[in-house]
């Protein structure tokens, strides 16, 4: 089946229109009109190969949300007209350790990715969300909370369980200290999930422009990152901080906020290694990790979790023959806090 979609020739071409073939559903197969995709920083970056590996044409989009069309005959948990979510995986091996205990995203051999992923039916590459529809394996298709605007739960099912996955893996809770460095994409979904938890939330930025958001979204303070003063008031007396950053800085300056067997979690990929001064660590035996979205269980409990919580995500709707200019946007930091395209635009 042919259908509409975006996409790259090339690491500096724009998007652009563009036909890719998608399966007829197989017998655990689920068909879904695509009604808004969330565009992802990870987009840009694959888009024009600034991680190196795109495979070209590329279409990106891992924040899916629409309406089932069409079920294989062995479907059991979906029908037409149901609404669902696809986030960033649509396959994984399903018998390695990792997959059995609910993980397809550290998958052993290799998680297949909703773009730029070798695709075993068609022997090419996965596609992504810039597009009319997409078929996938009832397995890794999500239920979407009805009480949810669909527009804003897009980014959910990639930058909210980003955010979720490290808080629920270290037992964020009623009156914790949790702190979230960095106010964009990432860190609004931290703020509002970990303030949902029952957490006592800080925010850590350095834009001034910032602080009144914070508050708005949810954030019990707003600490400078770059007043030495206001942050030396905070020694020791985190229990847990998520650190959203993408851009190289000093991770030792969050490390030394922790309590004791505090930990700090990383989901931002800055391109640069981050220095860390072991002593850090040493010093009141912190934890320092990172995190990588989450499996396809905990992705649909964070959308629960929202569901009940009334949780979706800042977003700026945009056609996307508009898409090029939100790229350019992107790099310069300029939305709050996630660009979702109506896909409904694609067929004007």
């Amino acid at each position: 089946m042919k259908i509409n979609a975006y996409a790259v020739q090339n690491a500096t071409s724009p998007l652009a229109p563009f036909t890719v073939h998608r399966r007829d559903p197989t017998a655990h197969d689920v068909q879904i009109k695509i009604l808004y995709c969330g565009i992802c920083h990870s987009d840009l970056h694959i888009a024009r190969n600034e991680w190196q590996g795109t495979t070209y044409p590329c279409v990106p989009g891992h924040e899916i949300v629409g309406s089932v069309t069409q079920v294989g005959d062995k479907v059991s948990h979906y029908k037409a007209g149901d609404l669902v979510a696809v986030g960033c995986l649509v396959d994984s091996c399903r018998t390695c350790e990792n997959c059995v205990d609910d993980l397809e995203q550290f998958c052993q051999q290799g998680p297949v990715f909703t773009y730029n992923s070798p695709d075993k039916h068609s022997g090419g590459m996965t596609y992504g969300g810039y597009s009319e529809s997409v078929t996938v394996d009832e397995a890794f298709v999500l239920r979407v909370p009805k009480n949810l605007d669909l527009a804003a739960t897009a980014p959910l099912v990639c930058a909210g369980i980003t955010t979720y996955s490290p808080l629920r893996h270290n037992n964020v809770s009623q009156g914790q200290k949790v702190g979230i460095v960095g106010l964009g994409g990432l860190g609004h979904m931290g703020v509002k999930l970990a303030k949902a938890l029952g957490a006592h939330v800080v925010v850590f930025t350095h834009s001034p422009s910032k602080v009144e958001d914070a508050f708005r979204l949810g954030a019990d303070e707003v600490v400078n990152s770059t007043d030495e003063n206001e942050m030396q008031k905070h020694l020791n007396s985190f229990h847990f901080i998520l650190d959203t950053v993408s851009a190289q800085h000093d991770i030792n300056a969050y490390l030394v906020l922790l309590k004791r067997d505090g930990t700090l979690t990383q989901v931002g990929l800055p391109p640069e290694p981050l220095a860390i001064q072991v002593g850090s660590l040493i010093f009141g035996r912190r934890n320092f990790n990172g995190s990588l979205i989450g499996g396809i269980k905990e992705t649909q409990e964070m959308l629960d979790f929202c569901g009940e919580h009334n949780i979706t995500a800042d977003i700026e709707l945009i056609p996307i023959q508009k898409i090029n200019e939100a790229y350019d946007r992107l790099v310069k930091n300029d939305v709050k806090y996630r660009f979702v395209i109506d896909m409904a635009s694609l067929k004007e």
